[in-house]
């Protein structure tokens, strides 16, 4: 009934308890989840995860955080987006959040890497045609812009497309990326307290074009917060987007699960 289109059962607070997480999980109809890569080095864990599960499915990127991994080529990424079972290429973007705490203190000017390796994820996905795993975190401008110079505000026939996860931005930022053609895909934080704006942000976006996630282990839903992340979490955000929009829970639940399947066709081979 319900789809979690972001989790990262390979960390290793989850993948320790992976049966009782899956028996959770069908206790909650949480029937599907796409378990997403976030360094080369993880992806045959994380890959390794969907073969085994034949609701579980898996990405190949290399988060904008991570430094002094694998740095993929476009190549690279194509090769393993080949494999059956990966259904999107990421997470991939650009992250300038804390770049005095986080980021010993550096500049965005200092973090060219990091633009480069989203152009190398939009090339292979643009390659493959498989949808991005977008993170943008403190960084929207940037993230637009670099999807646009790739290509990515062409037709439906001629851009990769994806979602953009985890939605912590603006109002102006989420029409931009409807704009594009991508998805939008809201988490746990939607349910906090101080996150109204969010929730607004969660009535203006179309239900069609809707995602729910977890991003499991990490930004439980009330009333888990600060607990370890699990997907059975997913149905509180549905919730959550079901009462901003004055919808049933079983319309969210059918809609973000069907918006996956549209997103992800190869979830359906």
């Amino acid at each position: 009934m319900f789809t979690d289109s972001h989790c990262h059962l390979n960390f290793p607070e989850l993948v320790s308890q992976l049966p009782a997480i899956r028996q959770a999980m069908a206790e909650a109809q949480v029937t599907r989840a796409l378990c997403i890569c976030t360094t080369m080095e993880e992806f045959e864990g994380v890959h390794a995860l969907a073969t085994a599960h034949d609701n579980f499915w898996s990405t190949v990127g290399v988060h904008p955080d991570n430094e002094g991994v694998t740095e993929p080529t476009v190549q690279d990424l194509l090769d393993r987006a080949a494999l059956p079972r990966v259904v999107a290429i990421g997470e991939t973007g650009l992250d300038y959040y804390g770049m005095e705490d986080r980021k010993g203190g550096r500049s965005i000017a200092d973090l060219e890497w990091q633009r480069d390796r989203f152009r190398t994820h939009i090339r292979a996905a643009r390659a493959c045609g498989k949808p991005l795993i977008i993170h943008t975190r403190s960084a929207s401008d940037d993230t637009l812009a670099i999807l646009r110079e790739e290509g990515e505000e062409g037709g439906a026939g001629n851009r990769a497309g994806g979602v953009f996860h985890c939605f912590t931005e603006s109002m102006q930022v989420a029409r931009a990326a409807l704009d594009l053609g991508y998805y939008i895909s809201f988490s746990g934080i939607i349910t906090f307290k101080s996150a109204q704006e969010l929730r607004d942000v969660v009535a203006f976006v179309p239900l069609d074009r809707t995602l729910i996630e977890t991003d499991s282990p990490y930004l439980a839903p009330v009333p888990y917060r600060g607990k370890t992340n699990k997907p059975s979490y997913v149905p509180h955000v549905a919730r959550q987007v079901a009462e901003t929009k004055g919808l049933a829970l079983e319309v969210v639940a059918e809609a973000t699960s069907r918006n996956f399947n549209t997103l992800f066709p190869g979830v359906m081979a």
